[in-house]
């Protein structure tokens, strides 16, 4: 939960860089959640599905700074996130992109977050 947090609290920051954990732990939590909202929908009637699509509409901003973080922690530019409007194809390719191991050493977005320790568990942030 620690990691779906922290995304949520750098809210709009689409600079520096998010590590492979941050991403993925982000996206799981946020699946399970949809679901957890969906399936409650389901069973009771009620909302219709306003509840998951008033959260999804909330986690657009963080989704789309997690993504543009770890981009750039791979070493590319966040305008490569335009790539996923290619259909399927983009989707193949940002999925690529977020399971690549970040590029050892700072670039010109920040620190590498595995060396400098930034982003870990239990680190002062």
């Amino acid at each position: 939960m620690h990691w779906y947090l922290e995304v949520v609290k750098k809210y709009v920051a689409f600079s520096g860089r998010a590590r492979r954990m941050e991403f993925w732990m982000f996206s799981l939590i946020n699946f399970i959640i949809v679901l957890a909202l969906s399936f409650m929908e389901g069973v009771t009637g009620i909302g219709g599905g306003l509840l998951s699509s008033l959260y999804s509409l909330a986690m657009i901003l963080p989704s789309l700074g997690v993504t543009v973080r770890r981009l750039h922690d791979t070493g590319r530019s966040g305008l490569w996130i335009l790539i996923g409007l290619v259909p399927l194809l983009g989707f193949i390719v940002l999925l690529v992109f977020m399971c690549q191991d970040s590029k050892p050493g700072p670039n010109q977005w920040g620190p590498n977050p595995k060396e400098s320790g930034a982003g870990m568990v239990g680190s002062a942030a």
